[in-house]
């Protein structure tokens, strides 16, 4: 069965920015491994470049650009979730994401599934400073809270040593580990996806 996935960067730089985002090398390099396992891309798309209004609902109104974003999202199978570490936290961008994606929590049919039950959640983080774990912590809490499934090994990271000045989107290639990493996040996360596609979550009445 074919299976899609839609990546949402949360770096604070923009398209038209001009300047190279980790988060979005990171993102695609997972969106490249899974089209390994037949999982093609919805795409890839950089979340400040809309306007997505502060708020917890579905829609805040005039302008705002978060539902036809929570429309791609709800279209893919797996939803990659990438953001870099700012002071040791999730992008203030992710937050907002974060914050949006809590009106689903809300929304369930007769048998208290939410619309974002049997998708599959990844996380990519990358930064120039400890603290990988505590974003992806954060991370996994909000998006399980929001009725993503997160596979075994469901995140890629990459972290420099602190104080230091080069970026991730500087390596010509993936450095091992986080390539290993990525791999084993796309097998696990295409597996897991295609599980659920042909056996839902049965809810309860």
């Amino acid at each position: 069965m074919a299976l899609t996935a839609f990546a949402l960067n949360c770096s604070l730089k923009g398209i038209g920015d001009g300047e190279k985002s980790s988060t979005d090398v990171l993102l695609r390099q997972l969106i490249d491994a899974l089209a390994g396992h037949d999982v093609a891309s919805g795409g890839v798309m950089r979340a400040v470049d809309h306007d997505i209004k502060p708020g917890v609902k579905d829609d805040e109104g005039k302008g705002d650009a978060w539902p036809d974003l929570l429309k791609r999202v709800l279209a893919a199978d797996i939803f990659v979730l990438g953001t870099p570490i700012w002071l040791g936290q999730p992008s203030s961008v992710c937050k907002r994401v974060l914050e949006r994606l809590d009106a689903v929590i809300h929304d369930m049919d007769d048998r208290k599934r939410m619309k974002t039950y049997n998708r599959v959640a990844l996380v990519a983080v990358v930064g120039n400073e400890d603290g990988a774990h505590h974003v992806s912590a954060e991370l996994y809490q909000a998006l399980s809270d929001c009725g993503f499934t997160i596979p075994a090994n469901g995140m890629t990271y990459w972290v420099g040593e602190a104080m230091q000045s080069k970026n991730y989107d500087e390596f010509s290639s993936a450095p091992d580990k986080v390539a290993v990493a990525t791999a084993m996040a796309a097998a696990n996360a295409a597996h897991l996806a295609r599980l659920l596609s042909e056996k839902n979550y049965p809810g309860v009445s």
